[in-house]
């Protein structure tokens, strides 16, 4: 059975050509493989292309009314080509082009996609925020909704390609007569030319402008983290879809934390008597001032673990741990009544000549941290 064109369109048979392509422009922007990447969906943008071919040619229109094939060519002798011989199927068929994508261009076309740098503290990117960004972008001129044609105007159709996009040419080869198609030099395969273009966009169909837009920022990013917000972007020319906005994260350094994944990591530094006794310290973590307890004995190196109190993990739920690295400080100068009073310790614990402990190489930090979980 033959197609019904206009039902692909979903326009009236009688409909008007001005009806007809802005019913095509329409199904266009919904349907391009830009918009919609799935097979089907590519499939109807085919059937619409060859629709609007058919409708906006008045001879392949004709033809169809009439209940023929307005792709149908006219056949010539056995023994060669024809004068109009559709020789771009044989190259489908052998090259696999395909015939839907013969026809006239949309000017829509899919905006450009955007990228913009956000700089966060370390509690932003731990826990998440809330930020306004201004973007200079470009977005769909209001004067002429995409079109590009001034106001009260339409873009007319190109009296050389009669709104086919292309233009053919017959020549002679071994095979006989060829027709081949190129893209028509006046519409540039358009089919349409704007002769009044809108003063507003100059005929873009879209105008730049700063806007300011709203965004959530997730907790657990961190620096180099890349958040697309789709269609956010720039409109594409002739009205045609936005891109998409990608937020790159730039973590700010903190003061006191270094992060490494979701744990945070700090160094605190003890005099050797806090280390040798004991002690008690405040300390500002992200969720505010925690008691830290620094066992008596506590080694240069040593690991005091704080579960939970790193940042929140990105798309789970749990946080990290916030790992403080002791640090015991040897005194360097002593007055004459300290330098006594640790010679007299000396005598007590006999460590007046101590013998020392010798191990090959030099102990990493991760085996200070092993030996530090294994309470040595």
């Amino acid at each position: 059975m033959a197609k019904d064109y206009y039902a692909t369109l979903g326009v009236r048979r009688e409909a008007s050509q001005d009806e007809i392509k802005k019913a095509y422009r329409r199904l266009a922007r919904e349907l391009h493989p830009d918009v919609n990447p799935d097979p089907a969906t590519q499939e109807r943008f085919k059937e619409i292309n060859a629709a609007y071919e058919v409708l906006s040619d008045p001879q392949k229109r004709q033809m169809h009314d009439m209940g023929g094939d307005p792709f149908g060519g006219a056949g010539g002798g056995a023994g060669g080509f024809g004068a109009g011989f559709p020789f771009s199927d044989i190259m489908d068929a052998f090259f696999g082009t395909a015939s839907a994508a013969r026809g006239p261009r949309s000017r829509a076309r899919r905006g450009r996609n955007a990228t913009i740098r956000v700089e966060l503290d370390l509690a932003e990117s731990g826990f998440g925020t809330t930020r306004e960004l201004v973007v200079d972008t470009a977005i769909l001129c209001e004067v002429c909704q995409g079109s590009g044609a001034a106001a009260g105007t339409h873009p007319d159709t190109c009296d050389m390609c009669h709104g086919r996009g292309e233009v053919s040419q017959v020549t002679r080869s071994f095979l006989g007569q060829v027709m081949t198609s190129r893209p028509c030099p006046q519409c540039g395969g358009f089919g349409s030319v704007i002769r009044h273009p809108c003063q507003e966009c100059s005929g873009d169909g879209r105008v730049r402008t700063r806007r300011t837009i709203k965004v959530r920022i997730p907790a657990g990013v961190e620096d180099g983290t890349h958040i697309q917000l789709a269609g956010e972007g720039e409109v594409g020319p002739g009205g045609g879809p936005p891109g998409d906005l990608f937020l790159e994260i730039v973590e700010r350094p903190h003061p006191t934390f270094e992060r490494r994944g979701d744990d945070l990591h700090c160094t605190v530094q003890i005099p050797m008597t806090a280390a040798a006794l004991g002690t008690s310290l405040t300390m500002e973590t992200l969720d505010g001032a925690e008691q830290i307890d620094v066992r008596p004995g506590t080694q240069s190196g040593q690991v005091i673990p704080l579960y939970a109190r790193g940042v929140q993990r990105l798309n789970e739920t749990g946080r990290g741990d916030l790992l403080i690295h002791v640090s015991v400080e040897t005194p360097m100068k002593l007055d004459v009544e300290q330098e006594e009073l640790l010679r007299k310790l000396s005598q007590l614990r006999g460590e007046e000549r101590p013998p020392g402990k010798f191990a090959p190489g030099q102990q990493g930090f991760f085996s200070r941290l092993k030996d530090a979980f294994n309470g040595r």
